[in-house]
């Protein structure tokens, strides 16, 4: 029997959500897609400059994936960064 879904509190929707590198059009981008838990985690852990331990007891779920959600945001945000992606922050990673 799977796990129940814990409900993950996220403090709100960001209200930007695309970041592309400049110069670059549209047409001629990749995308790389943060989920909103990566985004909170994110904000938590490097922008609010909490332990993860805290961050994760704020977004209701454990440690260990807090751990998860915040390393999968990092290589995320490294891939962007190194390949030139568009980042785009979005409710759920499409299928």
């Amino acid at each position: 029997m799977p796990r129940k879904k814990t409900y993950r509190h996220i403090c709100g929707k960001p209200s930007i959500t695309y970041f592309k590198p400049a110069g670059v059009p549209l047409r001629d981008i990749t995308e790389t897609e943060l989920t909103l838990d990566e985004y909170e985690s994110i904000r938590l852990a490097d922008y609010e400059g909490l332990y993860q331990e805290e961050a994760a007891k704020l977004m209701n779920i454990s440690r260990q994936t807090f751990g998860r959600i915040i390393s999968s945001a990092h290589q995320k945000i490294a891939q962007a960064l190194i390949n030139g992606n568009a980042i785009a922050i979005k409710d759920k990673p499409d299928e």
